[in-house]
């Protein structure tokens, strides 16, 4: 799992708690991980189909750094299954889980599923391609 993002807890952010709102929470994992989808893809024509089981394990408070861990799960014709992991980038403990959440590729004009063309392994060649081409692929994880 890659920890790409990094968010800031502020005071609109909150609940009644003090704590962060979960809806604010599943926002952001639903536009981090289509982000992430959108660049595994290389198409921004994705819709979100589903998102499975989300547990909420520890609060965030106003002031607290996240940051969101994502992993491709598998891929599909048209699809992809992603995870996303929500931590504090402080303390590293886990806030939430969100796993499977899928997303398809569709025609622009028809909104129907289209074939993406991508394999999970391709996506992972593609991604060792883009680490070692930003420098960040060590000898120890090759």
């Amino acid at each position: 799992m890659r920890f790409l993002s990094r968010r800031l807890v502020m005071p609109n952010d909150l609940n009644y708690a003090d704590s962060l709102f979960g809806g604010r929470a599943l926002e952001w994992i639903d536009e981090e991980s289509a982000i992430y989808a959108i660049c595994q893809l290389e198409t921004n024509c994705l819709v979100t189909k589903h998102i499975g089981e989300i547990n909420f394990d520890s609060p965030a408070m106003n002031g607290d750094i996240v940051e969101f861990g994502l992993a491709t799960k598998a891929v599909g014709r048209s699809s992809i299954t992603v995870s996303c992991l929500v931590r504090n980038k402080a303390t590293k403990k886990t806030i939430c889980l969100a796993d499977d959440i899928v997303f398809v590729k569709v025609d622009p004009i028809t909104r129907k599923p289209v074939p993406h063309g991508k394999t999970l392994e391709s996506l992972e060649t593609q991604t060792e391609a883009e680490l070692k081409a930003l420098n960040l692929l060590t000898e120890k994880s090759q």
